[in-house]
């Protein structure tokens, strides 16, 4: 089990069913928590994990449980959130784990302002602390309801909460009037890219493809148009019903701290999979990741379309089956 969580348990914490856990990853053992407990986990790949394993995963709650864990995201904004979301459900003990490069230390002090903490553990470069659900005590935290410049709706801990992203509004410009009539966004984020993809009237369907549910509820609301089919999951497994005409994408190169390329090449290979033989994709990525290797495996006809000193935009066509 966590170390942290395995101590915590060993020196007065006490976890009575039924139990929610919120943003557990597959680095974290839960083999102690107590069987039947819930596990929040809006990234799809990460909520299968879990499934599999047998707990009961869901993508958000809000129904009442009596004592609620929260393994802290890295971002302020969202970890305040989960944990005002939290002191809301639970009827019990509130336990807050993280590490220091989460900002433990800093949630931790903050917290003490408003509630009586027990613990707090150290180990492992980390802290684990607990304190008694209060329902109104961190009303403050809850997550705001954002929008940013376009009038678009983000929320804290989706990718480009802040702002529209610079690679993809790069993509956005590069892009063609006219991409077909069955088109897919890979990793659709709240829905930027394809907000400007709905403009299109020979367009007929638009999958919007994205594994984080928080985000894939930005861009229900931001695609609002008939045309456009959200799906919650992983894109490097994800198969469409028809072949598709094109594909556009700023794949994520890395699902924690460290850079993952194999996670846009997976993106990649994706792509050609889905695209009709005439298919084109196009992507943009940051211009030190190495896709063109990949690209070349996938397709016939690769070029770099577009770019500056820091992103690069790719066209490719003719999958290779």
């Amino acid at each position: 089990m966590s170390p942290r969580l395995s101590l915590a348990l060993e020196n007065g914490l006490t976890l009575a069913p039924p139990v929610s856990v919120i943003g557990a990853t597959p680095a974290h053992d839960l083999s102690a928590v107590p069987a039947g407990s819930q596990v929040v986990q809006p990234f799809k790949p990460f909520h299968d994990h879990f499934a599999s394993m047998g707990f009961e995963a869901v993508p958000e709650a809000d129904d009442k449980c009596h004592d609620i864990i929260v393994f802290l995201p890295r971002a302020k904004a969202q970890a305040r959130a989960l944990i005002q979301l939290a002191c809301q459900r639970a009827s019990g003990t509130v336990v807050i784990d993280g590490a220091k490069t989460d900002g433990v230390d800093s949630v931790l002090k903050d917290i003490r302002k408003k509630v009586a903490v027990q613990g707090p553990i150290s180990k492992a470069h980390g802290k684990i602390f607990w304190f008694q659900a209060d329902p109104t005590a961190f009303d403050d935290w809850a997550a705001p309801v954002t929008q940013i410049a376009g009038g678009f709706r983000t929320a804290p801990g989706v990718f480009s909460a802040d702002g529209i992203d610079p690679a993809s509004d790069l993509l956005r410009k590069a892009l063609p009037a006219k991409l077909g009539s069955h088109v897919a966004d890979l990793g659709a984020g709240w829905g930027y890219l394809s907000a400007g993809l709905i403009a299109d009237e020979t367009l007929t369907s638009l999958h919007l493809v994205e594994a984080d549910h928080t985000a894939l509820t930005c861009a229900r609301a931001n695609v609002q148009d008939p045309r456009a089919q959200f799906h919650w999951a992983d894109a490097t497994t994800w198969r469409v019903d028809e072949p598709l005409d094109a594909v556009v994408m700023n794949p994520p190169f890395h699902t924690s701290r460290s850079a993952d390329p194999a996670l846009g090449q997976g993106f990649i290979r994706s792509a050609a999979r889905n695209l009709g033989r005439s298919g084109d994709l196009w992507m943009v990525a940051n211009r030190h990741l190495p896709y063109e290797a990949t690209l070349a495996e996938n397709f016939a006809r690769v070029e770099e379309v577009a770019g500056d000193n820091r992103f690069k935009v790719f066209h490719a066509s003719r999958p290779r089956r």
